[in-house]
């Protein structure tokens, strides 16, 4: 989840592998995928989305150029409710020409009917194996083929703190769990709540919450595992979630180590849950958010506008210093039109070196490819933010938005809201997101 997808809420992947499978069939896609579901052919191709506003913007202004060059005509549909349109045009053989997903699961299960393209002749998948972050290559994949690649992607494990204040305290950026720990009691120590922390997001209220037992279990436990979970070959009350959620409640659930009180999360809205962090005397010194909240829209007007004076980051740690887990997202492009040149023209271009140059220069903008140009990002602190991404010894894709919608978007955001909140305890809270798994 990222601030451009708060409203993308209810997709169930397991409803939509059902309910786009015959009417795939139908349309005489191959199973394999090989062709993908839509026979255009001509040089006026849709592209469909869920990201809206100065991002599409941008994002349509990218490819302006190339596309005129090329004799491209290029329809935009932006959507804010992707996930549940793309269903209902997959349903109806309405198929765009190219598809940009915010939830690879939600990919992976039109993948499966035949729908989209393999893309592994249609890109220079050796160039993306070697440049592009491979957890977000990897994310594009299923059962060992490339059904879709990156556009950009966002980075989750950043903890950003009020830089003059953090520098005249003296703290200094941990580089393990441990110390992370100690240096939140460090800070309550002097009477100051260490974190800011705020789960309202409209109906998607809890999922910063997810995020956080997320990036925990990563940390802790390694890719393998984290993977095995997300998948639910280990189960939600299983031991390594327990002790990710124990740690989660060490940090911020302890009298005094959050803004507000534990009572007052659920209330705090994600967006401006850390604006007490750059009043004079701050309210709280420490946010792990996604990037996105260092932009328009997130931190206070003042402090983006100001953003390499006023704002310092790090990663959230790993075990040791060795270990640099980070936990994103991003948007998957994907191809319907398998035998449109013109589409796959368009997908050569925006998984090139170089796309992307002017957009970063705008903002909103991070490029999953590490050999991207850092002197495009618009401020030190969004290339550094990058560069967590680009140095990560593992770099996963936000579990919820891969897990069945019932659960992803439904008993996960709902029960952690309980849990965090103080009016329902761990086991009962990790006990209900299990069951509420739907049966395979």
């Amino acid at each position: 989840m990222r601030l451009t997808r708060v409203a993308r809420v209810g997709a169930i992947v397991a409803l939509l592998s059902m309910a786009t499978t015959a009417c795939v069939s139908e349309s005489g896609a191959g199973a394999n995928g090989e062709a993908g579901g839509n026979d255009n052919t001509s040089d006026s191709i849709e592209i469909m989305y869920g990201f809206t506003g100065p991002g599409s913007d941008k994002f349509q202004a990218s490819l302006a150029d190339f596309a005129e060059t090329e004799g491209i005509d290029i329809q935009f549909s932006p959507t804010p409710d992707f996930n549940s349109l793309i269903n209902t045009r997959v349903q109806g053989n309405d198929l765009p020409d190219i598809a940009i997903f915010p939830q690879p699961g939600v990919m992976a299960s039109i993948a499966s009917t035949g729908a989209l393209a393999d893309l592994s002749e249609v890109v220079d998948m050796a160039d993306l194996e070697e440049n592009v972050v491979s957890g977000a290559l990897a994310a594009g994949a299923v059962e060992g083929t490339q059904y879709a690649v990156p556009l950009m992607i966002n980075v989750k494990s950043v903890v950003f703190y009020p830089k003059p204040a953090w520098e005249s305290a003296g703290y200094e950026a941990p580089a393990t769990l441990d110390e992370l720990d100690t240096l939140t009691k460090d800070i309550a120590a002097t009477g100051t709540t260490p974190w800011c922390l705020g789960l309202e997001s409209g109906a998607a209220t809890g999922w910063p919450a997810t995020d956080w037992l997320e990036n925990l279990l990563l940390a802790q436990q390694g890719v393998a595992t984290y993977d095995q979970w997300v998948q639910h070959e280990i189960p939600f009350d299983d031991p390594v979630v327990i002790e990710a959620a124990g740690t989660m409640e060490e940090l911020l659930l302890t009298e005094g180590h959050v803004n507000g009180g534990r009572s007052a999360i659920a209330a705090n809205n994600f967006a401006t849950a850390a604006n007490p962090m750059f009043e004079e005397a701050p309210g709280c010194f420490m946010y792990r958010q996604g990037n996105f909240v260092a932009e328009e829209g997130g931190f206070p007007a003042e402090v983006v506008s100001d953003l390499d004076t006023r704002v310092g980051i790090f990663p959230m740690p790993g075990l040791t210093p060795e270990d640099k887990p980070v936990l994103g997202g991003g948007d998957l492009a994907a191809l319907f039109s398998g035998d449109n040149e013109a589409a796959q023209k368009v997908l050569q271009f925006i998984t090139a070196d170089g796309f992307g140059d002017e957009w970063a220069q705008q903002s909103g903008f991070i490029s999953p490819r590490s050999d991207f140009d850092p002197a495009n990002y618009p401020n030190e602190v969004t290339a550094q933010i990058a560069q967590l991404a680009y140095d990560s010894t593992a770099f996963v894709f936000d579990g919820s938005d891969q897990m069945p919608g019932a659960v992803g978007s439904g008993s996960f955001w709902r029960e952690m809201t309980a849990w965090v909140s103080g009016t329902q305890e761990l086991p009962a809270t990790l006990a209900n997101i299990e069951a509420s798994w739907p049966a395979s």
